[in-house]
C-alpha cells in the first residue's frame, strides 16, 4: 500500500472549530502536544511544565483525571521519543518541514497513545486530525495526519517489527557515554531501566521495617521504603505526621557517608528540595542549608515545617559564599546533567546535550576547590551528583585529588556502609550506582537513581 501523498487538500471538513475544543478529551490532547513541543523544541524541563502553581496554563485549567491524562501521554512520548521518529520515519516519504514542527508534536502524542498506552486508536486519530484542524500551521497537513495514524493502525505489527527501542530511545551520544564507562552490555541495561521507569521510594526517619509493613511496601537499599506502586503521596499514613519523605534509595546513599555526625556542624551545598538536609538534621547533625534558589530554598524549608526539622537556611550562589565559621563536615550536591535520573524525568535525554557537561563540569570543579577550604582540618566533604556521565564522577573526583595533592585524601566507600550493595562500590573506592542495579541483597528487586559519590577527608 503507498504511503499517504505530503501534499493535502486544505478544505474545510468537519465539526467547527469551538464544537471541535469542547470534545471530551481534546483540551487535554492539544495541553500534551503543547506540553512536549516546549521540551523537545524549546528545551523547558518538564517538571516545570507539569507544575500545577507555576507550569503551563492550559494544563493548570485541565481537571484532576486530565491532568493524569497529559503526564501519562506526555511521559510515553518522551520515554519512547526515539522509537516513535523512527515509526514516522518509516510512516513518511520525507521529512515534515521545520516550521510545521506543530505537526511533529501531534503525531508524536497520538502515537504515543497508540503504541504505549491503553487508548483506543480510534479516539487517538480523531483528536489528533480534529487538533490539526484548530491549528493554524498544522491545518494545511490535517490529510496527512489522518493516512499517516490511520496507516498505523492497519500495519502496526509489520512497522515496529524489528524496532530496537534500547538504541532508539537513548540519543546517540549518551549510549556512547555509557558504552565508553561501563561496557556494551550495561549501557543497554541503563537504558532497559529507563524505559521501566522509576518506583516511589520513601526515607523514614526510624524503623523502616514497620513502615514497609504498614505501607505494604519493602525495604530496600540501606534503609529505605519501596512501594508498589505510584500513589499520591499526601494521602499516605504519616505524610501529616512528618514521618518520611519521598527520596530515591540511591539518592539517600551519600549522606550516609558521613557516619556518626549527631552534634556537628555540616554543610549541605545545593541543598533543595532537601532530602539529604533532612537525612543530615534526622541524625543530629546541626545543619546549613545552602542553595543559589530563594524559592528551592522556600520549598526546602516548607518540607523541613512538615518533618518538624530545625534548619539554618542560606541563599548564596556558592562562587561567592563565605561561611561564617568552618564545618566539620560538607556534603556538595552539584549541579549536573541529571542523566542518572532519567528514569522518573524523561525529558532529560531530549533537553541536555554533550556541551552541557562541558560546562556543568567546570562549575563542579569550581565548586568542589572552594568547598574544601570550608572543612576543618580532619573534616570530610562528599562530593555527588545525580549523573551517569563518567565526567561528572570519577574524572571529576580524581582530577580534585590531583589538583590537592596533600590536601586532601579518598577516604574508600566500603559496602557495609550501605547496607552491603557491593555492586555499587567501585575498585576505587567511589560510590556508583546504575539504574539496573539490585536494591536488595538477594538480587530479587531492581532499580535505582544513577548516583555517584566521593568522600574525602581535609589533611
Amino acid at each position: 500500500m503507498s504511503k499517504p501523498p505530503f501534499k493535502t487538500k486544505n478544505k474545510k471538513t468537519g465539526p467547527e472549530p469551538q464544537e471541535t475544543r469542547d470534545k471530551p478529551g481534546f483540551a487535554a490532547r492539544k495541553v500534551a502536544a503543547d506540553i512536549l513541543g516546549n521540551v523537545v523544541h524549546k528545551k523547558r524541563p518538564l517538571d516545570g511544565e507539569l507544575d500545577v502553581a507555576s507550569g503551563h496554563s492550559g494544563f493548570q485549567a485541565l481537571a484532576g483525571n486530565d491532568r493524569a491524562l497529559v503526564r501519562a501521554i506526555v511521559g510515553a512520548a518522551l520515554r519512547h521519543r526515539g522509537e516513535i521518529a523512527e515509526v514516522l520515519n518509516r510512516l513518511l516519504d520525507r521529512d515534515i518541514p521545520e516550521k510545521t514542527g506543530r505537526i511533529l508534536d501531534i503525531l508524536h502524542v497520538a502515537i504515543a497513545q497508540m503504541l504505549f498506552l491503553d487508548i483506543p486508536d480510534r479516539a487517538s486519530v480523531s483528536l489528533a486530525v480534529d487538533h490539526a484542524g484548530t491549528d493554524r500551521r498544522a491545518k494545511p497537513y490535517k490529510g496527512l495526519v489522518n493516512g499517516v495514524l490511520r496507516r498505523l493502525g492497519r500495519e502496526h505489527d509489520e512497522i515496529v517489527a524489528d524496532l530496537d527501542p534500547l538504541l532508539l530511545n537513548t540519543p546517540d551520544w549518551l549510549m556512547e557515554s555509557w558504552t565508553t564507562a561501563y561496557g556494551a552490555e550495561t549501557a543497554r541495561k541503563i537504558a532497559a531501566a529507563h524505559a521501566d521507569g522509576a518506583a516511589l521510594d520513601l526515607t523514614v526517619k526510624s524503623d523502616p521495617e514497620t513502615w514497609a509493613e504498614r505501607l505494604d511496601g519493602q525495604v530496600v537499599g540501606f534503609g529505605s521504603v519501596r512501594l508498589p506502586r505510584k500513589t499520591v503521596v499526601e494521602t499516605l499514613e504519616g505524610f501529616e505526621a512528618g514521618d518520611w519523605w519521598v527520596q530515591d534509595a540511591a539518592a539517600a546513599l551519600p549522606a550516609r557517608l558521613l557516619g556518626d555526625i549527631s552534634g556537628k556542624k555540616v554543610a549541605d551545598l545545593c541543598a533543595a528540595p532537601g532530602g539529604k538536609t533532612a537525612q543530615l538534621a534526622v541524625a543530629g547533625a546541626e545543619v546549613t542549608a545552602v542553595d543559589i534558589s530563594s524559592g528551592r530554598l522556600k520549598r526546602l524549608s516548607q518540607n523541613m515545617d512538615r518533618l518538624g526539622l530545625s534548619v539554618v537556611t542560606v541563599t548564596s550562589d556558592l562562587r561567592s559564599y563565605e561561611p561564617e565559621e568552618l564545618f566539620d563536615a560538607v556534603l556538595l550536591d552539584a549541579p549536573c546533567s541529571a542523566t542518572g535520573t532519567i528514569r522518573r524525568h524523561p525529558d532529560v535525554p531530549w533537553i541536555k546535550k554533550p556541551y552541557d557537561i562541558e560546562k556543568l563540569t567546570e562549575i563542579q570543579s569550581s565548586l568542589l576547590d572552594r568547598a574544601i577550604d570550608w572543612v576543618k582540618p580532619g573534616g570530610m566533604i562528599i562530593y555527588c551528583t545525580c549523573s551517569l556521565e563518567a565526567a561528572e564522577g570519577e574524572a571529576q573526583a580524581g582530577a580534585f585529588l590531583a589538583r590537592h595533592e596533600g590536601k586532601v585524601a579518598l577516604k574508600p566507600v566500603a559496602a557495609a556502609e550501605i547496607g552491603g550493595l557491593d555492586m555499587c562500590v567501585t575498585r576505587d573506592g567511589y560510590l556508583r550506582c546504575l539504574p539496573g542495579h539490585p536494591v536488595t541483597l538477594d538480587g530479587e528487586t531492581i532499580g535505582m537513581d544513577g548516583f555517584f559519590a566521593a568522600r574525602f577527608v581535609r589533611s
